[in-house]
């Protein structure tokens, strides 16, 4: 039986090249977007205002 340890790779080695740059065509996304939601939801919010605090 061998109980001696693996040698260990230098950890440098790792670094020694650098990856396959990433195509610009496979950095962009495509969503299909839609308009934001009317954020008063169609009501008039200066009427209901006036309402609420008058008298």
């Amino acid at each position: 039986m061998d109980d001696a340890p693996a040698p260990q790779a230098d950890p440098r080695a790792r670094w020694a090249t650098l990856p396959e740059p990433v195509r610009i065509a496979d950095t962009i996304t495509s969503q299909a977007s839609s308009d934001a939601p009317d954020p008063v939801m169609g009501r008039d919010t200066e009427t209901e205002f006036m309402l609420r605090n008058a008298g």
